[in-house]
Parts: structure tokens; sequence; C-alpha cells
């Protein structure tokens, strides 16, 4: 059982998670919850240099190994600073992308091996793992038009550096990204939703509650 009032929100690039978890921010807000929004690579101020080592630069700039432990490094400051002091004092925790990216994209589509990861998310994540992940799911062409022109910038930085690196992966690599979280959901159903992202912003959101309050009765 994963630690109760955490979710998290999976899948590629363009499938409109941002959107969603503020949907789902309100809806909870109106019930007269604390929601913390956070997000991964990030969400702590440690974390959010990491995520500038992630996220911008060539696609090929890290070897799988490498960009797993900088995500893992980020993610430990992420629980520590962020999200375990937020569900010890009573809230909920909405997270953009947590472990199971790591398990997608460097595990599988990087091909470091789902191994690895599970041995550091022994290490750094223990028992706080989310109580459910819901994976918006859409194909990988329709995710990547929607993400294109709107890639997020470094705007801690002078300059404005696009956090565009994943995105510039290739057809190939997004594809697999795709099974991989349709591979996980179906590992851990318990844990796990699979969303059709394809539909509306409106019915996504619809899909999103029914499954929250399906199964954690906020």
């Amino acid at each position: 059982m994963g630690r109760q009032r955490f979710i998290t929100l999976e899948g590629g690039e363009g499938a409109g998670k941002s959107t969603q978890i503020r949907a789902l921010a309100v809806r909870l807000a109106e019930r007269g919850h604390e929601v913390v929004i956070t997000r991964e690579p990030g969400g702590a101020a440690g974390a959010e240099a990491i995520r500038q080592l992630l996220v911008t630069g060539e696609p090929g700039r890290w070897t799988p190994l490498s960009e797993a432990l900088l995500h893992f490094a980020a993610r430990e400051d992420h629980l520590a600073r962020t999200i375990r002091p937020a569900l010890a004092r009573g809230a909920w925790v909405v997270s953009d992308r947590f472990v199971d990216s790591t398990l997608a994209y460097q595990g599988v589509a990087q091909g470091l091996g789902g191994e690895v990861v599970r041995s550091l998310s022994r290490m750094v994540i223990g028992e706080d793992m989310p109580a459910l992940t819901l994976i918006l799911d859409l194909p990988p062409e329709i995710g990547l038009a929607r993400a294109k022109g709107r890639a997020p910038v470094d705007k801690s930085s002078t300059e404005e550096v696009a956090e565009d690196r994943y995105e510039r992966m290739d057809m190939r690599f997004h594809e697999t990204l795709r099974n991989a979280f349709l591979a996980i959901a179906e590992a851990e159903p318990e844990r796990c939703a699979v969303i059709d992202a394809t539909r509306s912003e409106a019915e996504v959101a619809q899909q999103i509650w029914h499954s929250v309050t399906s199964r954690l009765s906020p």
C-alpha cells in the first residue's frame, strides 16, 4: 500500500499532466483539503537545480545510468524537503511524474534495465510510493505535436533555455516509452489507472476524478 493522499501523474510528452494536476487540485481543495502541487525532476530547491541538467541540452548528454542517478538524487531532495513533510501534516500531494518515469524513460526506453531502477527505489523511496498513479495515455505522435512550440523554459536564468531534451529524442524512443508506461500499469493495477488522454480536457478530468474518488475516497 502506498502513502495515502499521495497521487502521481505519469505519461509521455504532451499528455496534459500539468493541466490535469491543476484541475484535480482545485477539486480536492474545494473539499477542504490542503493540496501541494509538485513535479519531478524538481519540487525542492536542490532538485530544481538538478532538473536543468536533465531537461536541457543534447539528447545524448548522459549515459542511462548517470541520468538515473541524477533523477534519484533530485528525488531524495524532493521527498525529504517537500513530499514527506506535506504528507506528515495531512496535506494531499499531487506530483507531475515520480519514479515510474525513471523506470519508463531510463529503465526501459534508454535500456538501463528495471532492476537498477528498482534497487535505487528501495534505497531512496522505501515505503513512500504513491497510493495512486494516473497514467495519461495517448499515441506519441499526438503528444509530441501538442508539446511542440510550447516547451517550458528555465526562467531562473537570464537566458531562456528550452526544457525540451526528451521531446527531441526519436519516435522509436517515445513509442517504447508509451509501451513501458502501459506495462507498469498492467503489472500494478492496484496502484495504477490508465487514463485515455486523447479525449477532451473535461473528459480526462472526469476520468481522473472518478479514479481518485473510487480508490482513495477524498
